[in-house]
């Protein structure tokens, strides 16, 4: 499984692990991910996807999956989701 947002693309950032005596040890900041089940009005279906608890919380804002693709940007999505939104777009018009 893929450390990765499907829906915002975010990823794991690198920093510091700083103690108290400020020595510093490398360490990974992980997004916050989940598998989520989501369903398409468009589709007529559910999808599950692995996001971020800040992807879930922009699909709630935008009111669906399928009207959070129409305004979200390609280069943060994953190439399934590229696909999906393909058809969205298709099927919407």
């Amino acid at each position: 499984m893929s450390k990765k947002c499907e829906l915002t693309g975010k990823i794991p950032l690198k920093g510091h692990k700083v103690s108290h005596a400020n020595n510093k040890s490398k360490r990974r900041f992980l997004p916050n991910l989940k598998k989520v089940k989501f369903n398409s009005d468009i589709l007529k279906r559910n999808l599950r996807l692995n996001v971020s608890n800040a992807a879930v919380r922009s699909v709630d804002k935008k009111g669906s999956l399928d009207q959070f693709l129409k305004e979200a940007k390609n280069r943060n999505l994953s190439p399934r989701i590229k696909k999906i939104k393909k058809i969205i777009l298709a099927k919407s018009v």
